[in-house]
């Protein structure tokens, strides 16, 4: 592509975002009678530490920052404190908070600093190791790994901590080479180091590779429930059939792999096989009466299928029997309870499904889970909405109890959902602006706010508005996306609209809504090739009207006329009245009865 550069740190982010910032080692007490002024570091039971005022002083500096996100300061006092005071706990708080801070440098140096001063911490040489590669400095771990399990007694817990030190690695597939020849033959022959490296090809985008492993380590030990499941979960994708039959061959040798034999239903129902899942479920429930919990997945098969007079019936028997066990077992009373409410959720959808709105309020004020008691009624007031009662749904809204800002803002936003699906945009507009006064610093009713004045053409209020939604969430992938598209649709700031494209498409690169924007964004530019590749990609996604005015407009351009009006067909099929199918339509002259 000649317009964007649209290359992906993808991998390198998304391990950065997994490292927690709360450490938790576990290393000996360092004075074995602590003075009085002592104090615990953050995160798990950790030892106590002797304190000099300067040094009580350094901590909480790093701690106060960390607490306000300045991770590169808590990171880099850590690391003075490690060094000053040879502990290694620090250095490892020095290393968590460089990788929250996403500096994989200072992070290396914190790794390297904690590994020699916990020369015997196994965990702390992974680390630095791991680093290093990530670093592309990989020469010696493979060696390093392979040396550490030769010597190990128990060789499969070594197989494991091998693969544990790899994927801290940035690269997957630099982690997998590494791991590869870490697991020299002698050990290849444990199903585990098959099911290492199965994992591992996974995780590398290597699927082929994961499902060949995976197969390995099932011949090597044919009654391994986990190599059986992975055969099936990575090779579903490769070749169906044969992941299918191979489920089936060990669920027929081992009947008693109940986790593969509801992986293998799954599975069967999202191909629309439900005869053969409720099969298997039910034989499952005739070995085991009392696994109540079956009668829940048989439920949900049933929804699946549409059957919904015997997915209630199913539902109806799995509350009454969880009322019996929340009334006679009171350690069950929490997981009980939470089991209803999710069972009556379930009504609610069958309910919905057919058109009796009605039952699924009555299902949704039976719900006494309190961590979804205000989902329910905020359910409760949008199909009320539906209903056409408009004073209902606000009472039951008024009346919902939002406990915090978060809450706040889900009720602000279904007062705008429920008044605009009634063709209510002013009201919709007043409830928006006044939650926007009430919450001013919530990004989620801004950023709706921005696309009711996008609507009605206030193109300064819009701006403004996304412009702060971004200040406020440097990651909105959505904000950057509506001001890129809009910019991008009214053919002017084209730079500043390919730089909000470009963040937002490297923070949800598979979002079919960014795509299409970017495709429209380089239609606007003239490359047509390339626009054409972004909205098919998107259409693939989301096969929606407004998609296909976008892709429907590229092929005609393109002189592909008869695809053209096929995708246009669609999208009219999808919502005739569509405003951006309908006028592209009509400017192109297209032909359509």
């Amino acid at each position: 592509m000649n317009a964007l550069t649209l290359a992906l740190k993808l991998g390198l982010m998304s391990l950065l975002a997994a490292v927690s910032v709360q450490a938790q080692p576990s290393l000996p007490i360092l004075k074995a009678e602590p003075p009085a002024d002592t104090i615990r570091l953050r995160g798990g039971q950790l030892p106590l530490v002797g304190l000099t005022p300067d040094i009580l002083y350094r901590i909480l500096v790093a701690e106060v920052a960390a607490s306000r996100g300045e991770f590169d300061v808590a990171s880099q006092t850590f690391l003075s404190l490690a060094r000053d005071t040879s502990d290694p706990r620090l250095a490892q708080n020095a290393f968590q908070y460089a990788m929250a801070d996403r500096d994989l440098a200072r992070a290396l140096r914190a790794a390297k600093e904690w590994a020699l001063l916990a020369p015997n911490d196994p965990e702390a040489k992974a680390t630095a190791l791991a680093l290093e590669a990530s670093s592309g400095q990989t020469e010696g771990l493979a060696d390093a790994l392979w040396l550490r399990i030769s010597r190990a007694q128990d060789k499969e817990q070594a197989v494991v901590q091998a693969m544990s030190m790899v994927s801290k690695m940035v690269d997957r597939r630099l982690a997998l080479e590494v791991l590869d020849k870490a697991l020299q033959q002698p050990v290849r022959s444990l199903p585990i180091a098959r099911l290492a490296l199965a994992d591992t090809a996974l995780s590398a985008g290597d699927m082929a590779r994961a499902e060949r492993e995976a197969r390995e380590a099932l011949k090597l030990d044919p009654h391994s429930e986990a190599a059986a499941q992975r055969v099936l979960e990575y090779g579903i994708k490769i070749d169906p059939s044969a992941a299918l039959q191979s489920a089936r061959n060990f669920v027929r040798a081992n009947p008693d792999s109940r986790k593969l034999q509801l992986l293998l239903a799954n599975r069967l129902v999202e191909r629309q096989q439900f005869e053969e899942a409720q099969a298997i479920v039910t034989a499952l429930q005739r070995a085991n009466p009392e696994d109540f919990d079956l009668l829940y997945t048989q439920a949900e098969i049933h929804i699946r299928a549409q059957e919904f007079d015997q997915a209630r019936q199913l539902l109806e028997q799995y509350i009454t029997v969880q009322q019996q066990r929340r009334q006679s077992l009171n350690d069950a009373v929490s997981t009980a309870l939470a089991s209803i409410s999710e069972a009556r959720l379930s009504l609610v959808q069958i309910a919905e499904a057919q058109g009796n709105m009605d039952e699924a309020i009555r299902q949704l004020d039976l719900i006494e889970e309190p961590a979804l008691r205000f989902q329910a009624q905020i359910h409760k007031a949008v199909l009320q909405a539906r209903q056409g009662n408009l004073p209902q749904a606000r009472r039951t809204l008024e009346n919902s109890r939002p406990r915090d800002m978060s809450e706040q803002v889900v009720v602000a936003l279904t007062y705008s959902s429920i008044y605009q699906d009634s063709g209510r945009t002013d009201q919709a507009l007043e409830a928006l602006e006044r939650a926007d006064r009430e919450l001013p610093d919530s990004p989620e009713i801004k950023y709706n706010l921005a696309m009711l004045y996008e609507q009605r053409a206030k193109h300064d209020q819009f701006e403004t508005l996304m412009r702060r939604v971004i200040e406020l969430r440097p990651d909105h992938a959505n904000a950057y996306n509506a001001l890129g598209y809009t910019y991008a649709d009214q053919n002017r700031r084209m730079d500043e609209a390919q730089d909000l494209l470009e963040r937002a498409m490297e923070l949800e690169p598979d979002n079919p809504y960014i795509l299409d924007s970017v495709g429209w964004y380089l239609f606007r530019i003239g490359d047509l090739q390339a626009a054409l590749e972004y909205l098919q990609r998107s259409y693939e996604r989301l096969p929606e009207a407004d998609v296909a005015a976008h892709l429907g407009e590229v092929l005609w351009v393109k002189g592909r006329r008869d695809d053209a009006m096929l995708v246009f067909r669609a999208g009219l099929s999808k919502d005739a009245e569509n405003r951006t199918l309908t006028e592209a339509i009509k400017r192109l002259g297209v032909p359509l009865p």
